[in-house]
């Protein structure tokens, strides 16, 4: 066999179990290293920092959101076949024609990166769109690596460089920021330093790549047939055909997010007459809300990502009655995960914005209200989505993200420049935006999928628990805060105090409530690693 003795030993399951849980991991810590970092930036430093990062993703996701995919694709289906010449050729093409394409993305935010914070409509993040420069390149060549790994179906160089790139970015970022603070320089300065984390992860992945693609060579027999190989331009244009359309689709919501913040940052300048600096300080306000929303969706991923392949795997031997089970399953799940985390955000904005930031302006908490009911709509338009990819539906899936990002940019536009609204009109729009998104997806799975999901089954027992549970939380919180204050006070690590012990009571609230109602079943905790162990031990039994 041409394959490595390793990858035998694994199956496609295992590789997005790894995948899966490394998401997790990389999700949250990415989301909590905000926190500490937007701690010590002020508001006008957090809002550069933000911008600066919308910049960054948006070119790196222009560069690199096709290459792992396509190279993967190509590489595995070379392997399958026992052509070791074609699976050295597709490296040797990919890396000099995608580190070519980094080197160009590199200049173009180093030489470029006031008109690109121009476009932004904030000078300040112009530093730090430098500083993140090399971290574009750095992506292309680790993101050749990585395709090249999965396509023998080895998850774990992309698991452990991922890894290494989110702890350095949390642990140089923070200390580099703390660092410059200390030092007395300004917010721009500083937005700049908390970011070199990234660029300095990437830069140690390199290395660790190389050395998990030697070990990879090392047990592929020598190349036969090299005479017989195509052209590197046909190469070329294999990799291409399969990475454009998957760069496109993915580079959509950057676009909306990076226009949509360019929108609201200049219509604060422009209608309301702030300046730059009060823009972006207004903008930072925003941004520490958005760092919070963040982590109900990274729960989420997971979940989207393992039903795919058990839908099309089910569907693929006709067992149209097994793909359904495992949609509703899905849907139930993460409305079992998403709900009571929007609502506990919702009920709690106030303590958790003083909590992880001091925060204690209406604005923020008005914010993070909004932005609470979002994340449930994006939980909902991930797995949706899923579902429409599953069942071979991908283009209709791509149709109804341009719908929702036009009517958040023109909500934003109009809403902002109104005096009781103002940066309000980013949350707004957001809200809007995925509603009609979850809403479209679920209006094309109805009318195209067979054995569709029967979403009032699995939205009724979530949603009560979910209230109640919010109910729960929200009035520990107030029994506590009033009890306690006399004691401990009011200040930070008291609302800390107050804030965690109202979480864990709305956690045992919702967990029996769960449990009782029968909200979940055996089949739905299939979906969940080790669910089956979960599910005797709680005596989670069918309806």
């Amino acid at each position: 066999m041409w394959f490595l003795q390793e990858t035998k030993k694994r199956n496609y399951l295992t590789g997005a179990a790894i995948l899966a849980a490394t998401s997790i991991f990389v999700k949250i810590v990415g989301a909590i290293f905000k926190i500490p970092i937007y701690n010590i930036l002020d508001d006008a430093g957090t809002g550069a920092f933000q911008v600066t990062y919308s910049i960054y993703t948006l070119i790196l996701t222009i560069s690199i959101a096709g290459i792992p995919a396509a190279l993967s694709r190509l590489v595995s289906a070379a392997t399958a076949k026992g052509d070791t010449g074609l699976v050295r050729r597709y490296f040797s093409v990919a890396m000099p024609s995608f580190l070519l394409i980094g080197f160009a993305a590199m200049l173009l935010m180093f030489f470029f990166s006031e008109a690109l914070a121009g476009f932004a409509k904030n000078s300040m993040a112009a530093m730090g769109i430098r500083v993140l420069a090399p971290a574009v390149l750095f992506s292309c060549i680790i993101s050749v690596y990585r395709g090249y790994a999965q396509g023998f179906e080895n998850m774990i160089p992309t698991a452990v460089s991922q890894v290494v790139e989110v702890l350095c970015k949390a642990a140089f970022g923070i200390v580099v920021a703390l660092w410059l603070v200390r030092a007395g320089w300004e917010s721009r300065v500083v937005s700049a330093g908390a970011i070199t984390g990234v660029t300095v992860g990437l830069g140690l992945a390199i290395p660790l790549m190389m050395w998990y693609k030697l070990k990879l060579d090392s047990k592929l027999i020598p190349a036969v047939g090299a005479g017989d190989l195509p052209s590197r331009s046909a190469v070329l244009g294999r990799i291409m055909l399969v990475a454009v359309p998957i760069t496109l689709s993915a580079s959509f919501m950057s676009i909306m997010v990076v226009i949509d913040n360019s929108i609201i940052l200049g219509r604060l300048q422009s209608a309301l007459g702030f300046s730059e600096v009060e823009a972006s300080a207004i903008f930072g306000i925003y941004a520490r809300c958005l760092s919070i929303y963040t982590l109900p969706p990274s729960l989420v991923v997971p979940v989207s990502v393992s039903i795919i392949p058990a839908i099309a795997a089910a569907l693929a031997v006709k067992h149209d009655v097994e793909a359904g089970v495992i949609m509703q399953s899905s849907v139930k799940l993460v409305n079992l995960l998403a709900m009571p985390a929007a609502a506990g955000m919702m009920v709690l904005a106030s303590p958790i914005l003083a909590a992880l930031y001091g925060e204690s302006r209406q604005v923020a908490a008005t914010m993070l209200i909004i932005l609470g009911a979002s994340s449930f709509f994006v939980c909902l338009q991930y797995i949706t989505t899923a579902i429409l990819q599953a069942n071979g539906h991908e283009r209709i899936a791509l149709l109804t993200f341009p719908v929702g990002a036009v009517l958040k940019i023109v909500l934003g536009y109009f809403l902002v420049a109104r005096p009781g609204i103002g940066i309000i009109a980013s949350p707004i729009g957001t809200l809007a935006c995925f509603i009609v998104i979850s809403a479209l997806n679920i209006a094309f799975i109805m009318a195209k999928v067979k054995e569709r999901p029967r979403f009032r089954g699995v939205f009724i027992k979530p949603l009560m628990c979910s209230t109640a549970m919010a109910g729960a939380a929200y009035l520990a919180y107030a029994a506590m805060h009033w009890l306690g204050a006399g004691l401990i006070g009011e200040g930070r690590f008291a609302v800390i105090l107050y804030l965690g012990a109202s979480v864990l009571v709305g956690i045992a609230v919702y967990g029996v409530l769960v449990v009782v109602s029968r909200a979940v079943t055996t089949e739905d905790m299939k979906l969940v690693p080790r669910g089956d162990k979960f599910a005797r031990l709680l005596r989670i039994r069918n309806p």
